[in-house]
């Protein structure tokens, strides 16, 4: 695994000079309604494994597009053994194998537990969830920063890993990065605190909830 040390200024830099690409910006906070939607759920994972909802919500946004009906590991279904990397995981089966997909996904990369969630790491997680290698190539990680201008033109590079291994240098990645609409989850729901993020521009709605609930 790559160290944190390594890349931690970036990340703090990144988050400080992050901006939502105006044509991106309605996406975005769809998107964050929508993980705000399955809050109670990913609470679910958060009481068993220490790692907070909103986390967990993000990896279901760009693993599965919020598919309860996938691994939260891969996007493989529930009710099949994941064929996709981390493979062998599964199958699920009862009332909650979404949730205890999470937990084994959620183990597999050794969140569980885990303490410090500011800032940074946060972003470290995220990344390593999906893998460091964009920075072999000089490209912020689309998982991250997709929708923003710290990724791809005019501003930034492009660049995917299209499959395994497999890097294309102008692909332009069109996904939501996990960083971007957790930047939106913030403004809607005040109840997430990341440790060095300046107070969010809170909503009047946020402080009452979204749908009568408070990720």
């Amino acid at each position: 695994m790559e160290s944190f040390e390594r890349y931690r200024a970036t990340y703090e830099d990144n988050w400080a000079r992050l901006k939502i690409r105006p044509n991106r910006a309605a996406a975005a906070e769809k998107a964050a309604q929508r993980i705000l939607a399955g809050k109670v759920r990913y609470q679910k994972v958060e009481q068993r494994t220490k790692v907070p909802w909103w986390f967990v919500g993000l990896c279901h946004l760009r693993e599965s597009d919020l598919d309860f009906t996938k691994q939260l590991g891969q996007g493989d279904p529930l009710n099949e053994v994941s064929k996709h990397e981390p493979k062998g995981m599964g199958p699920y089966a009862g009332p909650e194998a979404f949730e205890d997909s999470c937990v084994d996904a959620l183990k597999h990369e050794g969140f569980v537990n885990a303490l410090d969630w500011g800032v940074a790491r946060t972003c470290y997680r995220l990344e390593g969830y999906n893998g460091y290698g964009y920075h072999l190539h000089g490209v912020n990680s689309p998982y991250l920063y997709g929708g923003s201008t710290l990724y791809g033109p005019p501003e930034a590079r492009a660049g995917k890993y299209i499959r395994d291994h497999d890097f294309d240098a102008t692909f332009n990645d069109p996904q939501l990065g996990t960083v971007v609409v957790l930047r939106k989850l913030m403004e809607l729901d005040s109840s997430i605190y990341l440790a060095g993020a300046p107070p969010a521009a809170r909503r009047t709605e946020a402080r009452f909830g979204v749908g009568g609930r408070r990720w």
